[in-house]
């Protein structure tokens, strides 16, 4: 073996290592999601459309909690990069304490305008009666969540993915034994039905915090001193990286809401049948949400230290990783369609529509991951509005039309063909526009300066 067969051997080797405990605790967190919702389709069709509404909502949290982590990731691991350990301890303990406050601020106010935001995607009165007692618990379990993430982000960004990945498994497992005692309830007791999903879902992320919380005390990581100097230095980097790579995460929650007032036009079994296929797009992109997660670290690292050729060669080795994965995945899934649809659902209608939607759009989520990487890829490297652009090409530009026109046409096997063509020119797209960008890597840093 010569040595640059080599070296992409322990390459290769070090980003299994890296993303393989993230792509079991996305695995095992989606997992649940998914299995949460197969759950509450037992119930019915209309609890299973009641929770496919707040869906997008759900989304506007993490996308929140999601662009700080990036943020999070980014900066401290740049700062470790530069031998910066005072000053990202400093930064751990920011984002901690302003993302707690962020998240719950941003989970009041949905509470709060909860009837008329409901109202504008879709839902009837039936349906809102229903989500009333579920939004509840589901908001205080987005706010334990995203405290969960940010400590995730900071084990991240000091480069440990085994405790996270292992943390997503243990609330994933204490969800799945709560499910269906707190929905269909034991012996006598009847259970609390939709809202139990989201209290199995909250008691599980409290338990998972404590824990954390136990682990975090063992490290150094944090900082109680010279907290206010570093706000005043970091704040406007880390705004820099944050706002826009906020903007892109908001972007889907809001591209999901205009989808599914699409698909709300078309019935309620259609909702259904979306909030599923929406759970199951999640759980079939796990490598590459673990990827998102390890991999900008390590570029956040190699942009530290101005190493470009160890750029070239990650964002290489993960591309194909993502794209043969991905492709595989989607046509084995799209050949067990109606198997799948059929585990998911027992009720016909969602049942059929479902196995339409897996076998479209499960193929396309390889183009999909590409663009994800890509934008992942740029908040890390310097470049966070030029990922922020890309989000918005590839939900706007791309995919909303080629859904809303597909619907039009066809009804919904044409939006699933149309969502399927929308991923695939926004992964051809991000590709064209990552060759440009690493063509030149030495001007790319001063986008974020």
């Amino acid at each position: 073996m010569n040595s640059l067969d080599a070296s992409r051997s322990s390459l290769g080797l070090t980003l299994w290592r890296q993303t393989w405990p993230m792509a079991i605790g996305v695995l095992a967190l989606l997992g649940f999601q998914l299995v949460d919702s197969a759950f509450i389709a037992r119930l019915g069709t209309a609890p299973l459309a009641a929770q496919s509404f707040t869906f997008p909502l759900s989304f506007l949290v993490i996308g929140i909690q999601v662009g700080m982590g990036i943020a999070i990731a980014a900066l401290i691991s740049r700062a470790l990069g530069a031998g910066e350990a005072a000053r990202a301890r400093r930064l751990g303990s920011l984002v901690l304490l302003v993302g707690t406050v962020t998240i719950a601020l941003l989970a009041l106010l949905l509470w709060a305008v909860q009837a008329p935001l409901f109202g504008l995607l879709g839902a009837d009165a039936a349906s809102r009666a229903l989500i009333r007692d579920y939004w509840g618990p589901q908001l205080v379990a987005a706010w334990l969540g995203a405290v969960l993430y940010f400590g995730y982000s900071l084990f991240r960004a000091h480069g440990d993915t085994w405790l996270p990945g292992k943390m997503m498994v243990i609330t994933s497992l204490l969800n799945l034994l709560l499910d269906p005692l707190l929905i269909f309830g034991i012996g006598p007791w009847a259970g609390l039905g939709l809202p139990g999903a989201a209290w199995a879902t909250t008691i599980a992320f409290a338990i998972g915090l404590a824990l954390l919380a136990q682990r975090l005390r063992d490290k150094a990581w944090l900082a109680v001193e010279g907290l206010a100097a570093e706000l005043g230095r970091s704040l406007a980097p880390f705004l820099g990286i944050a706002g826009p790579a906020m903007i892109s995460q908001l972007m889907p929650p809001l591209a999901a809401m205009l989808a599914i007032s699409v698909v709300a036009s078309l019935g309620e079994p259609q909702v259904a049948a979306w909030g599923l296929a929406s759970r199951l797009e999640t759980l079939s992109l796990m490598v590459v949400l673990a990827m998102t997660m390890s991999l900008p670290p390590w570029l956040g690292r190699c942009y530290g230290a101005g190493d470009w050729a160890q750029v070239h060669r990650l964002m290489r080795l993960a591309l194909r990783v993502v794209v043969a994965w991905q492709l595989s995945l989607g046509v084995i899934m799209a050949l067990a369609s109606p198997w799948l649809a059929l585990a998911l659902s027992g009720n016909p209608e969602v049942r059929d529509d479902l196995a339409i939607l897996i076998r479209f759009l499960l193929p396309s989520y390889a183009a999909l991951g590409v663009c994800m990487i890509v934008v992942s890829a740029g908040n890390a490297l310097g470049w966070p509005l030029r990922a922020m652009l890309m989000s918005g090409a590839r939900l706007f530009l791309f995919y909303l039309p080629c859904l809303w026109l597909g619907a039009w046409l066809g009804d919904l096997v044409g939006l699933a063909v149309g969502a399927a063509i929308g991923n695939l020119l926004a992964g051809l797209a991000a590709w064209q526009v990552l060759r440009r960008i690493l063509a030149s890597p030495r001007r790319q840093p001063a986008e974020a300066s």
